[in-house]
């Protein structure tokens, strides 16, 4: 038996290991495609659904028909064909932009982009057909279509978003990584990877430049050989992905001839640099003499695109709020019902500048919770800045249900409709967990709180 492998088959044996090896690739591979095409059905019901919407809303009418011109009508064809022939169209723009691969889904904003971008692109191209061809659709038909489909696949997504998150939790539909690099860079990998674990990364070992032990204690994670090992050991722990941070004196040849040894395995090369929290519209990569320099930009929010997000955030939540108000009725109806309290709770929170607003939400607490506050200060499972216990006995059962949903949240649409917050920022802070900001964390006050964000 080779060094190598007996290096490896020590460090399966190790309890880091043994938990990670639960982990099927098959059955990751077959669930994420399960998952792929439950958000193809959601589209399809959307896209439908929506271009439907828009022809009641348009028409009184059902059997109202679409001309070609006065001279040459189409008489007998019917919006019906129109709605679905637009959402087969839609479908495969969305598919064509890459909105079912893989790599999209549950991080990040491109799963989002590319959602708008593909429905941007359709009404586009839908414009100058009618207009080419001389096809008389009406345009109070399309104007209510594009816009509540947008929404509507972005709010799909956003719930597939939570859905595919709580199973990456839960050690669901994850990636097997292999770890190389230096033992520091390693551990603040291995560190960030097992904090966020929505991201659904599960690291099953680590390759060092020193393969000296066959275990990392202070990591937890096994230790399978050197540099020169990697291929090797990738295919013998089923790794689906290869991460390369900071590795000493290996030079630009070591990540070429790993990328060349990859090829065609199944398995992703991801490199990590060394800029860590910063945000991704900072960074930009620029070859410049064959070396990818990566630039940080000055962050900055002004001018038209802060306006056209301010425009967005209020279409949008105007738009939703009209969507939910049924589930709106029927939410204050299960909270009144339920312990005859108030059904909004309204709490003094913190925005931009640090300025102060009353955020809305569904009361999913009893009416006394802030005053139980400081005798459940020893069950919080943060630090003392953020207040928050994941079995908070405060929690009524109609707000379990809330909460696990997100529905709670959606009264705060009012904010976004106030321009207070936004759909997507910080979550807004209390003025107790301000005051006990330092200035790095402060920094988040730049910016416009959200219903959703990182944090």
């Amino acid at each position: 038996m080779s060094t190598l492998s007996r290096g490896v088959d020590d460090a399966l044996d190790s309890p880091a290991a043994l938990r990670t090896s639960e982990i099927d690739p098959g059955l990751r591979s077959s669930q994420m495609t399960a998952h792929v095409f439950s958000i193809f059905l959601v589209d399809v019901v959307v896209t439908i659904g929506s271009l439907f919407l828009a022809k009641r809303v348009r028409f009184d009418d059902p059997g109202v028909t679409v001309a070609r011109s006065a001279f040459e009508p189409l008489s007998g064809t019917r919006y019906s064909i129109v709605v679905l022939a637009l959402a087969a169209a839609w479908l495969l723009t969305l598919a064509a932009h890459g909105g079912y691969r893989r790599g999209v889904f549950g991080v990040g904003l491109e799963e989002y982009k590319r959602v708008i971008k593909s429905t941007a692109m359709l009404a586009g191209a839908v414009a100058v057909v009618c207009y080419l061809g001389r096809i008389d659709v009406a345009r109070g038909f399309l104007a209510v279509a594009f816009p509540v489909g947008a929404v509507g696949l972005v709010l799909g997504r956003s719930v597939a978003r939570k859905w595919l998150h709580r199973q990456r939790e839960r050690g669901h539909l994850v990636r097997r990584v292999l770890v190389v690099g230096d033992h520091a860079h390693v551990g603040q990998l291995v560190s960030v990877l097992r904090r966020e674990s929505y991201l659904g990364y599960a690291v099953v070992g680590a390759c060092l430049p020193t393969y000296e032990d066959d275990f990392l204690p202070a990591e937890d994670i096994p230790v399978f050989g050197g540099l020169s090992d990697v291929a090797a050991v990738a295919n013998s722990v089923q790794a689906d992905t290869v991460a390369v941070t900071a590795v000493s004196g290996s030079g630009t040849s070591f990540l070429r001839h790993l990328a060349w040894s990859l090829e065609g395995v199944g398995v992703e090369l991801v490199v990590v640099p060394s800029l860590t929290d910063i945000a991704g519209p900072r960074i930009q990569m620029r070859p410049v003499a064959g070396l990818p320099l990566l630039h940080v930009r000055e962050p900055e929010f002004t001018g038209l695109r802060r306006l056209s997000k301010a425009a967005f955030d209020r279409v949008a939540a105007c738009t939703l709020l009209l969507l939910v108000s049924p589930l709106f009725l029927a939410i204050a109806a299960g909270i009144k019902f339920g312990d005859g309290g108030p059904v909004f709770f309204r709490q003094i929170r913190v925005g931009t500048n640090g300025e102060e607003f009353s955020c809305w939400k569904f009361r999913s607490m009893v009416t006394d919770a802030d005053k139980r506050i400081d005798s459940l200060r020893t069950l919080n499972d943060y630090d003392d800045i953020l207040f928050k216990i994941r079995k908070d006995p405060r929690v009524t059962s109609v707000g379990r249900f809330l909460r696990r949903s997100s529905l709670d949240e959606l009264p705060q649409l009012i904010n976004v409709l106030l321009g207070q917050m936004s759909l997507v920022g910080p979550r807004p802070p209390l003025p107790t967990e301000v005051r006990l900001y330092g200035d790095d964390v402060r920094r988040r006050l730049l910016v416009r709180p959200g219903i959703t964000g990182l944090w």
